[in-house]
């Protein structure tokens, strides 16, 4: 069987070597020395000020809103994401408002954010899917003039660099995932980022409940710490990075070659970006053909992945926008299988198998 990922998972003696450091210092959450250090690696590494280390990508998020004081106000966002994305923003109270997305990038389109801006607006929340990068600079032109706050849901971004800097490095925060399924993972886990010192001191206390010492709180804080455990996976992963990205570059660019000439479209990177290879998504001409290619593969125990379907503007628990663009995509989008341990020959199987079904 042929997943649309496979968890990296590093030698057993890495992760026992970190674990056997967890055990010595009888240390399991509460901020611990590895989780200290997980988070000096991954600045210095991503190039980074300022870097917290919390328990995912979906709480990151919703500190990121708390932190900005967004409550009760509108949101500029992306209807095609994964749904933490919009629930986080519903979560936290805020309304999300869906622009639609461009067709070259499928990342947020800032001509359809513009002209949804009212008084009641106070934030763009855009994603970099796939972790091809947004209309950065149109969408921080448009944040400057409207004295809007910007949120990057950069989940799916780490190694990736935009004009020679992190990716991560952009908007007032940007929040990313560490979970079992990206390319650099801590099981569970994420990050956020932020540009300032001040910033970074609100949500460090956010992210534990306010704690400022044992007796005392400065303002309202939430759970959003990880464990000694979580820190230890990542310190074992993070060796391996930049392996597990030349190797999903190598299995793309053999895709790329094997799907030439089918009638599929795939996502711009721009000439400025270097590229993590994250996942491998094709758009096909319709859903019917989408269809036909995703049941040939289950049918040889291969399982692409419908990411992202529904448009999340078709949710129950918001209000639907007209998003013709990101409506169409979705119905049209496959990611296929793409992982560190991914074969030649699984991708030639694979490559083999949508040529017979669009024949």
């Amino acid at each position: 069987m042929i997943n649309v990922t496979r968890t990296f998972f590093p030698p057993f003696t890495d992760y026992v070597a970190q674990l056997e450091r967890v055990w010595k210092n009888e240390w399991i959450t509460n901020r611990g020395k590895l989780v200290v250090e997980l988070e000096e690696k991954l600045k210095a590494r991503l190039r980074l000020g300022h870097l917290l280390f919390v328990n995912n990508g979906t709480i990151a998020l919703q500190i990121a809103i708390k932190a900005l004081d967004l409550g009760g106000k509108k949101i500029i966002t992306t209807p095609f994401s994964y749904v933490a994305t919009t629930s986080s923003i519903v979560w936290e109270g805020c309304e999300p408002v869906f622009a639609d997305i461009d067709p070259r990038t499928l990342t947020l389109d800032p001509s359809s954010v513009e002209k949804l801006i009212d008084k009641d607006t106070k934030a763009i929340l855009a994603t970099h899917v796939y972790g091809y990068p947004c209309d950065i600079v149109a969408i921080e032109s448009i944040a400057k003039k409207y004295k809007l706050k910007v949120i990057y849901d950069a989940a799916h971004c780490f190694g990736v660099e935009l004009r020679g800097k992190s990716l991560l490095a952009y908007g007032d925060i940007s929040t990313c995932s560490f979970h079992a399924t990206k390319l650099f993972h801590t099981g569970e886990g994420g990050a956020i980022v932020v540009n300032d010192a001040a910033l970074e001191n609100k949500v460090f206390y956010m992210h534990n409940f306010g704690h400022k010492g044992p007796e005392e709180f400065q303002g309202v804080g939430v759970n959003g710490k990880s464990s000694e455990l979580h820190a230890a996976m990542g310190l074992a992963v993070l060796p391996y990075v930049d392996k597990i990205m030349e190797r999903r570059c190598e299995l793309s660019n053999l895709y790329d070659r094997l799907l030439a000439g089918l009638p599929l479209t795939r996502p711009t990177v721009p000439a400025d970006v270097k590229y993590n290879y994250a996942y491998y998504p094709v758009v096909f001409d319709d859903e019917r053909s989408m269809t036909k290619v995703k049941e040939t593969l289950n049918a040889h125990d291969i399982f692409p992945r419908r990411y992202f379907f529904p448009s999340l503007s078709h949710l129950s628990y918001v209000k639907s926008t007209p998003t013709p663009v990101s409506d169409s995509i979705a119905t049209r989008v496959l990611c296929l299988p793409l992982s560190y341990e991914l074969r030649d020959d699984e991708v030639e199987t694979i490559a083999s198998a949508m040529r017979a079904a669009l024949a």
